[in-house]
């Protein structure tokens, strides 16, 4: 490099640092800009990133550097990044607020979902002031799990802010990150570069054939081209002479480093291997470490700086990350196990336990259980973070130091769990294995069984774990009841997800239930709800649904935990809809998004989103439901899966009537791979078909889809909604046998249930296989009982279906009526192809009905018509923020669009327009 002033010219650098230019250009004028700078280790990263930091005058600057001994402690390197910031986190909502300063350890409180952490980090980002926000990170393969979570999160979402983020990554690195992020590949300087800064660094004379021979060994790595010189001889520089080095050029740069830390004194070697050992970069803790060892601290730093290794100001910074490697292989075991020690003496365990007690782990030879109760309660404190990752690594230490056979065994079960929840499926087989030859009990072996069955699960198939998550409820009853529940209510998710299993399934999961003692109608709601749906299975819908609807009242009526309403209240809102107790979906639905959204519980709250929009799809509301659909696309977008907002569309778009999406859903969630095979995804998606195809008339293909999507009624939910599409479409095409048989089975629920939405259903199916009057009251009572219960999308049906038999019947007066309140009904819900039908049934009875204008206005993207209609309803930018996992910078900047297409000027304004007529675009 050539440096002029405090300007920096990188050689051979030029395309990469005007990439880096541009970023930051954009960042001065108000825009994000996001980059991994991807490579080989001594390729230049850091020197790019140094190149940012020379031209970031009137910017702010935060830093952070991976270090590979840290990735076990959990949000290490975020903090390391946010710390300068914090003074800003007083600004945010009060659950980012709470989420950060528990995951930095600053508070305690309920663990936050990591999704929360990272809203939390965008939103710190987005708060600092106007000045730009330069965001740098260096090794970022070595970050710790949930830091680059959440550092990839928050790049995801960064659109309007002034922020640059840019993240360095080996590409060596042990594991991928960052992988979908906009990526700078830095290769090797071309031979004219490489020549260049060769002869910058080399003053002396070297023999042309030797030149040669280091350009091409070194490929254009410049940090090799800088290091490897150092360790030739004066002879095989001057005349050519010595055995060419076979190593890789990281081995070949690592073993330059080493080279020279071995040359140093040894009091020199320890200095730099406390240092490397102890990643912060802390220079009082090195110098208190380094006084514990008996170390002349000011004698030892003077001579690593003058190295070239390592250099000490504010913090201790190392040439390079090899360096570091280098310096713990230029010792053995026992040195770095007294430098442990060291450090393990010097940190404050008040302020850092955490590092502390994972140093005195490294410097533990053999089992103790001192250590090993420390390193347990470590990972818990790291757990109540949300840093599940560390707390696998604490617990499996604290297996391996374990003297007693039976605590060896529960930690490792602890462990296993710990890194099941990490999502490391194979470690936490090889930890199951390691608790089952230790001395479990009984209720050990129970949860033992049942991790195992989670872990298949998780890592292979729906079906794959159910064997095992039967077994682990069996095993567990007399032990744990609440727990055996439990996991009898993850069996019958498993069984019922994996649909149309030959053998085995959810039956033998309901006779099992149906078989443990307690499961009678005096038990808890949560045990009657199993019994009830176990008795459907067993015993059909007359038997079981009763305690059903007994149940799901008792959830209604009783108060709920926040635990104890995350985990059932799902479940709950699954039988409610199975039932057909509108009401009660309605209200558990409710309850279940408030809750999930209030408590930040963002593994719970994408299938709370889609429990509720299905409700008010059903409610007649296409609006709120498209409403839910782009939130849960956006904790989609947050989080990598696609799945949430194809879901939303394949629920809300074919009322729409627009095949083309609603197809488009189908397609993807019956293609991903996570999901190909599942029952329940065949269902869903044949029941929309089902429902399009009736909306746009096309009754073949929507009898089709109907007779698959209810094959397997053991499912329930949307397996007994295919049933009433298969009704319409078999009386269309005259196929009555199948349609009376069809309206049979539902004339029999309903008389089970007894809801006025069973009933109203009951009577519009009944409707359409019978005559004359008694048709006429019975499409007259469908639509009487479906006000009852609410449930505006199937009266408006019904009013259609109704409009369509009294045409038919030439009681042309009635049937304008009739369908003009269907029309009326359909188009303010949005349900385009429903209402098209009843259109152009009122134009065969005489009256002109104009076809839906096109929208005045330019259309809205869905985003931007979600945060028109949250502003519209009073939000600020940081709550709509916090409910699209954007920051209100972005928020703001959406507005502004929106202000633009609607022709307004302020927020003020929007409260007057119209946005339920406005059409909008994905």
């Amino acid at each position: 490099m050539v440096r002029d002033g405090a300007r920096t010219e990188l050689i051979g650098r030029q395309d990469e640092c005007k990439v880096l230019d541009n970023l930051l250009a954009q960042a001065r004028a108000g825009r994000s800009g996001v980059l991994v700078v991807r490579g080989e280790a001594g390729i230049g990263k850091t020197e790019l990133l140094n190149h940012l930091l020379d031209r970031a005058t009137g910017c702010r600057v935060v830093r952070a550097v991976g270090v590979q001994s840290e990735m076990e402690l959990s949000y290490a390197g975020l903090h390391q990044l946010c710390a300068p910031l914090l003074s800003h986190l007083e600004g945010l909502p009060e659950p980012q607020r709470n989420a950060l300063r528990t995951a930095f350890g600053m508070q305690v409180g309920d663990a936050p979902d990591r999704f929360l952490v990272g809203l939390a980090t965008l939103s710190l980002l987005a708060a600092v002031g106007d000045e730009p926000l330069l965001c740098l990170v260096d090794d970022a393969q070595w970050l710790d799990r949930v830091s680059a979570q959440t550092l990839q999160f928050v790049a995801r979402r960064l659109l309007a802010e002034p922020v640059l983020l840019v993240l360095a990554v080996r590409e060596s690195g042990s594991r991928e990150v960052l992988a979908d992020l906009p990526e700078l590949a830095v290769r090797g300087l071309g031979e004219r570069d490489s020549r260049e800064l060769l002869g910058s660094v080399v003053t002396g004379p070297l023999d042309q054939r030797v030149r040669d021979r280091i350009v091409a060994e070194t490929r254009g790595n410049p940090l090799a081209l800088v290091e490897l010189p150092r360790g030739l001889a004066l002879l095989e520089m001057a005349g050519g002479f010595g055995v060419p080095e076979t190593r890789p050029l990281s081995s070949q740069i690592e073993a330059g480093f080493l080279r020279r830390i071995r040359s140093l004194p040894a009091q020199t070697q320890q200095l730099l291997l406390i240092a490397a050992t102890e990643p912060v970069g802390d220079v009082s803790l090195l110098r208190s470490a380094a006084e514990r060892l008996g170390i002349d601290v000011d004698r030892a730093a003077t001579e690593a700086e003058a190295s070239g290794l390592l250099t000490l100001g504010t913090w201790v910074r190392f040439r390079h990350p090899l360096v570091r490697s280098a310096a713990h292989r230029a010792v053995g075991f026992e040195e770095r196990r007294r430098v442990h020690a060291a450090l393990a003496e010097s940190i404050d365990a008040t302020l850092y336990p955490e590092r502390r007690v994972w140093h005195l782990a490294s410097a533990t030879a053999g089992p103790d259980e001192n250590v090993a109760a420390e390193l347990e309660g470590s990972a818990g404190r790291a757990q109540a973070r949300g840093g599940i990752a560390a707390a696998a690594a604490f617990l499996d230490r604290a297996t391996e130091l374990t003297p007693d056979p039976v605590r060896r065994g529960a930690r490792a079960l602890a462990a296993a769990r710990a890194k099941y929840q990490a999502g490391a499926f194979d470690t936490a087989r090889e930890l199951v294995d390691a608790a089952e030859l230790s001395h479990l009990d009984e209720a050990g072996a129970g949860r033992a069984t049942l991790l195992r069955g989670q872990i298949m699960s998780a890592a292979k198939s729906a079906s794959a774990g159910l064997p095992l998550l039967l077994e682990a409820a069996k095993r567990l009853q007399p032990f744990d009841s609440a727990l055996a529940d439990q996991t009898y209510r993850d069996a019958i998710y498993a069984a019922l997800t994996a649909g149309r299993l030959a053998t085995g399934g959810v039956r033998d999961v309901a006779e099992a239930v149906l078989s443990t003692p307690g499961h009678t109608g005096t038990a808890s709601r949560e045990t009657r709800l199993l019994t009830g749906l176990a008795r459907v299975v067993t015993d059909g819908y007359a038997v079981g649904a009763p305690i059903l609807l007994d149940a799901v009242a008792a959830f209604r009526t009783g108060e709920l935990s926040r635990e104890d309403g995350l985990g059932w209240l799902p479940f709950a809102c699954r039988m409610a809809h199975s039932t057909w107790d509108f009401a009660a979906w309605s209200e558990l639905s409710a309850r279940l998004v408030d809750l999930a959204r209030g408590s930040g519980a963002l593994a719970v709250l994408p299938s709370a989103l889609l429990l509720r929009l299905s409700n008010r799809v059903f409610a007649g509301d296409l609006r709120a439901a498209a409403s839910l659909t782009v939130e849960a696309s956006a904790i989609g977008e947050a989080t990598g899966s696609s799945f949430l907002a194809h879901y939303g569309a394949l629920v809300v778009e074919p009322f729409r009537g627009r095949e083309s999406t609603t197809r488009q859903a189908i397609e993807t969630l019956t293609q991903d791979r996570l999901l190909r095979g599942e029952g329940k995804v065949t269902t869903a998606t044949q029941w929309a078909a089902a429902v399009l195809y009736n909306g746009l008339g096309r009754y073949e293909e929507a009898y089709a889809a109907a007779e698959r999507g209810c094959e397997n009624p053991q499912e329930l939910g949307l397996s007994l909604q295919s049933r009433v599409e298969l009704v319409e479409a078999a009386v269309r095409l005259g196929r009555t046998e199948r349609a009376a048989e069809a309206v049979r089975t539902i004339e029999e629920m309903a008389q089970v249930s007894g809801t006025p939405w069973a009933l109203g259903i009951s009577a519009a199916t009944r409707a359409l296989v019978s005559e004359g009057e008694a048709a006429d009251a019975l499409h007259r009572e469908a639509i009487e009982r479906l006000d009852t219960a609410g449930v505006r999308m199937d009266s408006a049906r019904a009013r259609l279906r109704h409009g369509e038999w009294l045409r038919l019947e030439r009681r042309r007066a009635q049937a304008r009526t009739r369908l003009s309140e269907a029309h009326e009904m359909l188009d303010a819900a949005g349900a385009e192809a429903f209402a098209e039908r009843a259109r152009r049934e009122l134009t065969a009875a005489g009256v002109k009905v104009p076809g839906r204008a096109a929208a005045e206005t330019a259309l809205l993207t869905a985003k931007e018509a979600e945060i028109a209609r949250l502003a519209q309803g009073g939000f600020t930018n940081p709550e709509i923020g916090a409910r699209l996992f954007l920051s209100p910078h972005t928020v703001e900047w959406h507005l502004r669009k929106v202000f633009a297409k609607l022709g307004i000027s302020s927020r003020k304004e929007i409260g007057s327009v119209r946005l339920e007529t406005m059409a909008t675009t994905p």
